[in-house]
């Protein structure tokens, strides 16, 4: 149960407010003066302070300095004498809340129950980080590497707050997966959530399917249609591939995420939203903005939050645990008990990759559908199971530094060809050139 400490030096608004909170499912400690509430604050830490803000013996913002800020607990401010400017004062030094008398019950209710979601949302991520160490799972992110504990810490971290998140990393490496993980473990996931490819719209309609249009606003607009802002307001909205947007929707974007508030193409009201964005891009954001691609202003209100996806090429043992996780989802949907060999696993560890997550799922798919009971490497697609071949046909004559990239290519070239018992068309194909190719380099190396 959650612990509330109550301070007021006013005997019977005190009981009052104990009793309303108590209502709420917290337990109450409760002092009259600053004095007392120290005193109480050193046997145990609240998860939330509901302080006069004027009492005998100072103010109750000067209770800030006994709380360790990493115990994150939330310091809200009730007074009589509000005023604007004290109002501003308090949240910029990191008062939570501030209520005034006499105290609004819904407007309480909503602290505590914001409260009481921290508190569920703290002991579902220390959860899932002990499944993580057991299981290498994090909501729907799969993977035990030390790359992927970083950004399930990250993700633990911001996914509480209101904080705006860019998600950065190559294609393929699960971002709106990490977005959709974020929104989960945040107090809007009982919020819808929507995601956008900015880069899969046209440009022609993408401001309408961001901000909505009135009916008649343009050819073809027989009806009003609410944007993806409107939609999602109270959840989370996951832009994806940010940089493709048009450059001149990104001033719109800019001005809707500082006021929270949309207009619909053809509209004259603003239409007031409640809604998170993550974006995510498989950009340098750097070189975006330095290209025109990103507005540098709409950068750094995205980037208030950043985290970097890892590339599965450097996902130490993540490989077959993402592996046997597809093939488990595979055989649940077609209700087969198919396995993968220990042949076929060691291959996909030495693959690179290039097409990460994504990648790998497509693979074991196509996999799944041509192995029969076991998944072994001839179920494998031919540019996964081919071997690493050396570049040297012989062990004593080893690559040096400074070899030139002409005699590196003729060394591949000779050892591919030897592996494969001279077989140019599966040479060729391996190397990812022409018959045509081959067989001029050939004639090359034997005149030489």
């Amino acid at each position: 149960m959650p612990d509330a400490l109550l301070i007021d030096d006013d005997a019977t608004q005190l009981s009052g407010l104990a009793e309303l909170v108590e209502h709420e499912g917290f337990t109450t400690r409760t002092a009259g003066t600053l004095a007392e509430a120290r005193v109480l604050l050193e046997e145990r830490t609240p998860d939330v302070v509901l302080s006069d803000l004027v009492l005998p013996d100072g103010s109750g913002i000067d209770l800030l300095k006994d709380i360790d800020p990493a115990l994150r607990t939330d310091m809200v401010l009730i007074t009589g004498h509000a005023s604007v400017e004290s109002a501003i004062e308090a949240l910029r030094i990191g008062v939570t809340d501030y209520l005034t008398k006499p105290v609004d019950l819904p407007r309480l209710k909503t602290v505590l129950t914001n409260v009481t979601r921290r508190l569920e949302m703290k002991k579902e991520i220390g959860t899932l980080r002990g499944e993580l160490r057991k299981l290498g799972r994090f909501g729907r992110l799969i993977g035990a590497s030390s790359c992927m504990q970083l950004v399930y810490d990250l993700i633990g971290k911001v996914a509480p707050t209101e904080a705006t998140v860019l998600l950065m990393g190559e294609s393929g490496t699960g971002k709106e997966i990490a977005s959709e993980t974020v929104h989960e473990l945040s107090q809007r996931r009982r919020g819808p959530f929507l995601a956008i490819n900015c880069g899969a719209v046209s440009p022609n309609l993408i401001e309408s399917e961001l901000f909505g249009h009135e009916r008649g606003s343009f050819t073809g607009a027989g009806q009003r249609h609410r944007g993806h802002f409107e939609r999602a307001s109270g959840g989370t909205l996951f832009l994806d591939e940010i940089t493709e947007m048009p450059i001149e929707l990104q001033v719109k974007l800019l001005r809707v995420l500082e006021t929270g508030s949309v207009l619909r193409i053809g509209g004259d009201t603003p239409i007031q939203t409640d809604v998170r964005v993550i974006a995510a891009t498989n950009r340098n954001t750097s070189q975006a903005v330095a290209e025109g691609k990103l507005r540098e202003d709409l950068y750094y209100r995205l980037n208030v939050f950043p985290i970097s996806l890892p590339p599965l090429r450097e996902r130490g043992g993540d490989i077959p645990l993402l592996a046997r996780y597809f093939l488990d989802l595979l055989n649940e949907a077609e209700q087969k008990q198919k396995r993968m060999s220990d042949d076929a696993v060691a291959r996909l560890e030495h693959y690179e990759w290039p097409g990460n997550v994504r990648e790998l799922r497509n693979v074991i798919h196509r996999a799944f559908i041509m192995a029969d009971d076991e998944v072994g490497l001839d179920a494998l697609p031919e540019e996964v199971r081919a071997p690493v071949v050396p570049l040297s046909i012989d062990a004593d004559e080893p690559l040096k530094v400074g070899t030139s990239l002409t005699e590196v290519e003729r060394r591949l070239i000779l050892a591919t060809l030897a592996h494969y018992d001279g077989d140019k068309k599966k040479t060729a194909d391996v190397l990812g050139i022409s018959l045509k190719t081959l067989d001029n380099r050939l004639n090359l190396y034997t005149r030489d």
